[in-house]
């Protein structure tokens, strides 16, 4: 088992700036390396890896068969400077109230929103608090944070950076794509007056790249695919690093389940799940009948964190068309599923995102992609809220279970993380009291 920190330091510059690890943010022309010209930008050093890769060399780096985030970058975001995180397929971040365990998860489901087409005003309700504290504005009054990502993948590592300025105007005012030591996106503001910016994007062939204007509040790399033809081998790099990358973010799911509502009889709907589990009653009532084994998997879990054991979880209909959620004890007791403890609770609707996917999760991930090639990520924060050592103990176990078959990865926070250090398959990032 390893541990990441993260590493902080002052803030120059109140808008991100070209650096070697992000996109530029200012007038420049963009700029796209040819390929002959492996672009120092493009490269990433050296993370901290998980026990299971512990040893590994180059050349038997591990290579995956569906996208998936491994590194998630804050250069500047909230209280992170410069500070880079290794995830593995089930990743904790732990330390104390206020260091920045829950903003690392803010910023992935924000790359994750806008691969998923999201406007910039949805994604950041409040966007100057993501900016570092201390950071002054320039002279033009401009502040603003950056964050980026690289996805793993069949084509290799994919890096994207996004420089967002979040005064006085919130704005997208660099991105840069990269894989291969190539950068094959990168746009920058050249006029504040016009609510574009200045893309560039690898050709290869008579015309190496490509210029036009894209709009300020969206990702660059999620508009590709409507862009670019795909007519010569620069342009099919392009779009295979942009799937990649768009494949990799747009499967997540932020849940955050509150026990309050869980056990409030509900009608019945989609009987896909949401963020907060408050609909958990409907969405048994169809995976018990659709998926018996996974469904036997999570009474099995579900008995293995109470305190007394569980024969069957299910759905009942009331007389007024609403459906309740109960619990069948070994001993012929039935029990509400209301009349459980908070724990419980969330301990219950944490196991069915494990079992679950995204055909019964209210996630939307890519339809031109079979579910296959796809990899669930559940951010969960507060994974162990309310949880007993048992019950937080067991679930880190069904996360690392489900995990090995490529199918999910976990990325949660917790305040206290001595105890899934020793855990095989999971990867701890400590970032201290």
């Amino acid at each position: 088992m390893s541990s990441s920190s993260a590493s902080s330091g002052p803030v120059s510059a109140p808008v991100p700036r070209p650096a070697s690890d992000g996109p530029s943010s200012g007038g420049d022309t963009a700029r796209t390396v040819p390929a002959q010209a492996p672009s120092v930008e493009a490269r990433s050093a050296p993370a901290a890896r998980p026990a299971a890769e512990a040893g590994r060399t180059a050349s038997d780096e591990v290579r995956y068969a569906r996208p998936c985030v491994t590194e998630l970058r804050l250069a500047a975001f909230a209280r992170h400077r410069r500070a880079r995180f290794r995830l593995g397929a089930v990743t904790l971040f732990a330390g104390a109230s206020g260091s920045g365990k829950s903003s690392a998860l803010r910023a992935y489901e924000a790359l994750a929103r806008l691969a998923g087409g999201a406007r910039l005003g949805e994604v950041f309700a409040d966007p100057v608090a993501c900016v570092p504290q201390g950071a002054l504005p320039d002279a033009q009054r401009r502040r603003g944070f950056r964050i980026g990502c690289t996805a793993d993948g069949p084509g290799g590592p994919v890096r994207l950076d996004v420089a967002v300025q979040a005064e006085p105007e919130l704005r997208i005012v660099g991105e840069r794509l990269s894989a291969g030591g190539v950068v094959l996106l990168e746009t920058a503001l050249r006029d504040p007056g016009r609510r574009t910016v200045q893309a560039g994007w690898y050709t290869g062939g008579s015309t190496p790249v490509t210029r036009a204007p894209l709009p300020d509040d969206r990702l660059g790399t999620a508009l590709l695919p409507l862009r670019v033809a795909g007519r010569t081998d620069g342009q099919r790099q392009v779009l295979a690093a942009a799937e990649q990358m768009v494949v990799a973010l747009r499967s997540v799911f932020a849940c955050d389940p509150q026990p309050d509502w869980m056990g409030v009889p509900v009608p019945t709907g989609s009987g896909r799940l949401l963020a907060g589990c408050d609909n958990l009653a409907d969405v048994l009532w169809r995976t018990r009948e659709e998926c018996g084994r996974r469904h036997a998997l999570l009474v099995a879990a579900l008995s293995a964190g109470s305190a007394a054991p569980v024969v069957d979880l299910r759905a009942e209909t009331l007389a007024d068309g609403t459906v309740r959620a109960l619990i069948d004890r070994a001993d012929g007791s039935r029990t509400e599923l209301a009349r459980l403890g908070y724990g419980e609770l969330r301990y219950v609707a944490l196991a069915l995102v494990l079992l679950t996917g995204p055909g019964v999760l209210d996630v939307d991930p890519v339809g031109e992609v079979p579910a296959a090639m796809q990899t669930l990520t559940l951010l969960a924060d507060g994974l162990d809220r309310g949880l007993d050592p048992r019950q937080r103990g067991e679930l880190l176990r069904l996360a690392v279970r489900m995990a090995e078959r490529g199918h999910i990865r976990c990325v949660g926070t917790v305040g206290d993380g001595h105890w899934a250090a020793r855990t095989e398959g999971v990867t701890v990032v400590d970032l201290g009291p």
